[in-house]
């Protein structure tokens, strides 16, 4: 009696999981199916007071039996045509919209929504697509075709999503947008600046005030104030001005004013346009250094490099008068600094950050080095029109670039620099020029005989 008091108990706590019609009352008691009835007939002995009960209720091990996988997934929906696309987006979203937010079903129904639009954009018809250029504002918006780059809009300061929204870049000033907010822009297009005022604000974050502003944006007009109601001002340390959260992005560029007047190269915070503009300008040749700071090169040894430049100056008449030269277009090596062998009084934003870094000293001296091997070494048509020191007669050839040579400022005759500052009271070439001219000009005194 006592072994099946404990065999009952037993039977009661290790139910079997997979059977959802077991009970406290009904036990195995073989292996076929009559045997599974007649133990469901039999009743339990009844326990003895005192002895504790062990039951247990009815349990079923979650194994996702109860899920139908065999039906169609959640956002699976066929379509084969735009019509059924659509009809199968719209089906898509609103099962979005019901299911619990943050749910994996969720997120697949997601993923499927976007295979969804992608499918619709591939079926579209061509002559329902948007055009690929635009012009809005003196903008020249060009419709993109990345897919894979993330772009955040100008305008609605949103994601571009380039796998399922239509986006378009500006050639000139590189502003970026939806499709959809292309007509909303207001801000034209910085290229245009560019073009018809080339030149750079040189005072040190001119600030007026935000009362001069009328407690609005610079660029937008929108309402801003320093404490952030209804919008936050936030200063741009180039043109000196506040603007809102829209206009002002906390970008960050080199400041101009700032380097010619201090050599200061660290970014500061500028808006939106500021940044375009600085970012169109950077390569411009618009500082005349000597005119704006000329102490600066006393200071400064990087500008002490690139007085190279003044050297090319006087190598360009060989290149131009010379076949070989010219085939070989030796002049190009400075096609991103053209403005290198025009003039050395130019310098551009670029011009003074490589300088600063060392890039610029180290590019000015290898064309130096193999411009000169051209002439001296190379050509024998840039040889023969070196020159001879005709105050001692006396050396190898000269040239005007030779980095111990005196060009004649009249008549560019080239010396030795010690001899011309020896004999420093004129140059003989132009001494010569000189009294040629008098003979050729003196007036005939009068004849004696008459």
């Amino acid at each position: 009696m006592e072994h099946d008091e404990k065999l009952a108990r037993f039977r009661q706590v290790h139910l079997n999981p997979f059977n959802k019609q077991l009970g406290p009352w009904q036990h195995e008691q073989g292996a076929g199916k009559e045997a599974l009835e007649v133990a469901s007939e039999e009743a339990l002995p009844e326990l003895p007071p005192g002895e504790p009960e062990f039951r247990c209720p009815e349990r079923v091990m979650d194994l996702g039996l109860s899920e139908d996988h065999f039906a169609r997934p959640v956002g699976l929906f066929l379509a084969s045509d735009i019509q059924q696309l659509r009809q199968a987006i719209q089906e898509c979203k609103q099962v979005i919209l019901e299911l619990p937010e943050h749910s994996e079903k969720q997120k697949d129904a997601v993923v499927r929504l976007i295979h969804l639009r992608l499918k619709l954009q591939e079926l579209k018809d061509p002559n329902e697509d948007e055009p690929n250029i635009r012009v809005l504002l003196e903008h020249r918006f060009y419709k993109e075709k990345s897919k894979s780059v993330k772009q955040t809009c100008d305008k609605c300061r949103t994601v571009i999503w380039g796998l399922i929204q239509t986006w378009y870049t500006c050639t000139g000033c590189y502003y970026r947008c939806h499709s959809k907010c292309l007509n909303l822009i207001s801000k034209p297009c910085v290229r245009s600046k560019v073009s018809h005022q080339a030149e750079y604000e040189l005072n040190i974050c001119p600030e007026a005030g935000l009362d001069s502003q009328d407690y609005r944006c610079a660029e937008c007009r929108a309402p801003i104030s320093l404490r952030g109601v209804p919008s936050e001002a936030r200063q741009c340390d180039y043109t000196g001005q506040y603007y809102c959260s829209h206009c002002h992005w906390n970008d960050l560029a080199v400041i101009p004013a700032r380097v010619v007047h201090n050599w200061d190269f660290e970014p500061r915070k500028v808006s939106r346009g500021s940044m375009r503009y600085l970012a169109l300008m950077v390569s411009r040749p618009v500082l005349r250094l000597r005119e704006i700071n000329p102490l600066l090169f006393n200071y400064v040894e990087e500008l002490v490099e690139i007085r190279l430049r003044q050297d090319i100056l006087l190598m360009k008449p060989y290149f131009i008068t010379c076949r070989e030269a010219m085939a070989a277009r030796l002049l190009l090596q400075l096609q991103d600094r053209q403005h290198f062998v025009e003039n050395d009084e130019m310098y551009s934003v670029q011009d003074l950050l490589d300088a600063h870094t060392g890039r610029l000293g180290c590019s000015l001296a290898e064309t130096h080095t193999l411009f000169a091997k051209h002439i001296k070494l190379d050509c024998e048509r840039c040889q023969a029109k070196g020159f001879v020191c005709e105050l001692c007669r006396e050396g190898d050839v000269l040239f005007p670039f030779d980095s111990h040579t005196s060009v004649c400022a009249d008549c560019s005759a080239v010396f030795h620099r010690d001899c011309y500052y020896d004999n420093s009271t004129t140059c003989p070439r132009c001494a010569r020029l000189t009294l040629r001219k008098q003979s050729l000009f003196q007036e005939p005194g009068p004849d004696v005989d008459a």
